[in-house]
């Protein structure tokens, strides 16, 4: 299958998703009432909370607009790709998943797609099993 979409917007899309996969909401110390007097707890909590990456509604925007410069053709590509990485449809069935994902209207496969639990894993699954890759693609020689 020769993708109709550049693999480097794949890959960004990736990158990108895997960045809003890692985001948290950020806690709020006063929401917990069983660590009120707990200073030892909350000690904790800050020193870990730095670890942590909130919630940046940018990362989501930027990839709703990428998905959304896509011509209806790629999108459903997009969405038959991560069906294809999460095992709705195998490889032999790559026409049908195209399919249908072609009659799925682009505002809704744009939602599916962002809704989707790990995304750039199915992404990057979806597209292994066609033989491309991310590695590499990006990288100054």
């Amino acid at each position: 299958m020769d993708l109709l979409t550049p693999l480097e917007t794949y890959c960004r899309l990736i990158i990108r998703a895997r960045e809003l996969e890692a985001q948290v909401p950020a806690l709020d110390p006063d929401e917990d009432p069983d660590n009120v007097d707990d200073f030892d707890d909350e000690q904790e909590d800050q020193a870990l909370s730095v670890l942590e990456d909130e919630l940046n509604s940018g990362v989501e925007e930027e990839m709703r607009a990428l998905l959304d410069d896509l011509a209806d053709d790629q999108l459903a590509e997009a969405l038959a790709l991560a069906w294809v990485g999460r095992g709705t449809f195998d490889v032999s069935e790559w026409d049908d998943a195209f399919a249908e994902a072609n009659d799925t209207d682009p505002e809704s496969s744009i939602d599916e797609l962002l809704d989707m639990p790990l995304l750039a894993s199915h992404l990057e699954a979806g597209l292994n099993a066609f033989d491309y890759s991310c590695e590499g693609v990006g990288q100054n020689d």
